[in-house]
């Protein structure tokens, strides 16, 4: 069979599109999760996602649900694309010499992991402050033991507050804080996610040739994304807890990823790297739903085809 081109241009953006519907969609079920990953003992404030959803709304408004939502949605854009595109790209020079093995999509999902945490890492830094920063505001009215006396209440910072006091403080490494944890998060996901997304996708085809029907993809991106997403929750609790900058006074800091495993055992058991794994579950299997239909549907190439043809 002849050597089939792809078109990173037309992959960039079906991932872009893909990532702005997505996040569009999911955004509040997002926000629940963080917050509720970021409890901790003794300054529990939700105790599930609809009673977090609820009392955002009641403390801070509908669009309470969207805070962070602007860093997202702009940075979700690269990030989705480089991580689709960057899949595409590898399973294509995999599979030049010989049929595409699980091993080789397994490794063309580690490449596209890597990618995407370049723009994943700072994304998330600044979303998680943003998201989180509410949860604070909240514990300082309704369980103000749990802040530290004398603590000044403050206005809720914006992304580029929260930038220029990153790179101000730290420099670039600032915006990189949990990068180990991002890696570990990310990598394994998409190792998981690819392969098992190709090859449900695959179960649903209509012939050797055809692709499969939207609906397929939807369903196969929806289950892949829900069971790689449960399989490294625990990673991604240790993530947030890392990334988030502002804690009650009786909170855990953490040092690294050894010491945050170690005090999550210590003091809150093995039960809270599940924190939030149903709400990442919601979050990411629309998600990565909808990014699946929109990317096979082609709007890439159907906007690149209005571009002026190149004369040979």
């Amino acid at each position: 069979m002849a050597d089939k081109q792809i078109s990173l241009p037309a992959k960039l953006i079906n991932g872009g599109v893909a990532g702005l519907i997505g996040v569009t969609c999911v955004f509040p079920i997002d926000l629940a999760k963080t917050r509720l990953q970021n409890q901790q003992n003794g300054s529990r404030l939700y105790t599930s996602m609809s009673d977090c959803l609820i009392k955002t709304i009641r403390s801070e408004g509908y669009f309470g649900m969207y805070r962070g939502a602007a860093v997202n949605l702009t940075l979700v854009t690269p990030e989705k694309a480089i991580k689709l595109a960057a899949n595409d790209f590898f399973r294509h020079h995999l599979s030049k010499d010989g049929k595409l093995t699980l091993f080789k999509e397994m490794l063309a999902g580690c490449g596209a992991g890597t990618c995407q945490v370049i723009v994943t890492t700072p994304m998330e830094m600044l979303k998680i402050q943003l998201q989180d920063a509410g949860r604070i505001a909240a514990q300082r009215k309704l369980m103000p033991e749990t802040v530290a006396a004398g603590t000044v209440e403050t206005k809720s910072p914006t992304a580029m507050q929260l930038t220029r006091e990153l790179l101000r403080e730290k420099g670039i490494a600032g915006l990189y804080k949990g990068l180990g944890a991002t890696l570990l998060r990310d990598v394994p996901f998409s190792i998981i996610y690819f392969p098992l997304f190709a090859n449900l996708n695959e179960l649903g085809k209509r012939g050797a040739e055809g692709p499969a029907p939207f609906y397929v993809s939807f369903i196969s991106g929806c289950l892949a994304g829900s069971t790689a997403a449960v399989a490294v929750n625990p990673v991604d609790v240790i993530k947030t807890r890392l990334q988030s900058l502002n804690r009650g006074s009786t909170e855990d800091t953490y040092s690294g990823v050894t010491d945050c495993i170690r005090k999550i055992m210590r003091n809150e058991g093995p039960s809270a790297f599940l924190k939030g794994a149903y709400c990442r579950a919601l979050v990411i299997a629309p998600l990565f739903g909808i990014a699946q239909v929109v990317y096979f549907l082609g709007v890439g190439e159907f906007l690149l085809s209005f571009l002026p043809k190149k004369d040979n």
